[in-house]
């Protein structure tokens, strides 16, 4: 026999450890894929003043996201809390349809403006394809940024007093 060969009894063992270790992995419980969760459902919105008056909840919620991440706010910045409405995780829901806050009604105002502008200056210039919306002021705070005009890297009129008259 070859000093490298294993003998029959323990190439037997070897095949059985083998096979029950494939046939336990193969039987082992599998795990039960990621429940998704219920669709959320939005009730239809009330007190809508500036936005068109047919939106569906979700139509008025993906639009309240947008706004969101434009401002960089967050929906208690325009709705109130309501103290008597606490929902399941023991905080107070939010009244969406209370004119309370200030930044609400700046926000209906600011809305506004920008359909204004998208419709009677935006729409009239030639090839202007691209919408104002909140995030082209604001992008991404509350308060806009204002706008600084980037230092030139070269002069762009000639140095000097301006030539004199003849």
């Amino acid at each position: 026999m070859k000093p490298s060969s294993l003998s029959l009894p323990a190439a037997v063992a070897l095949l059985t450890a083998a096979v029950f270790a494939i046939t336990t992995v193969a039987q082992a419980p599998q795990a039960a894929p990621p429940q998704q969760p219920p669709p959320r459902n939005f009730p239809a919105p009330t007190n809508l003043k500036v936005l068109p008056k047919n939106l569906t909840g979700q139509q008025v919620r993906d639009i309240m996201e947008i706004w969101e991440g434009s401002l960089g706010a967050h929906c208690s910045t325009c709705h109130t809390a309501d103290p008597k409405d606490i929902g399941p995780n023991g905080r107070p829901r939010l009244n969406f349809a209370d004119d309370s806050k200030e930044e609400k009604s700046t926000a209906r105002l600011m809305y506004q403006m920008t359909e204004d502008i998208n419709k009677n200056y935006v729409s009239k210039v030639p090839s202007s394809d691209v919408p104002v919306t909140c995030g082209t002021c604001h992008r991404g705070h509350l308060g806009p940024e204002p706008y600084k005009i980037p230092e030139d890297d070269g002069p762009r009129r000639p140095q000097g007093p301006p030539p004199a008259k003849q």
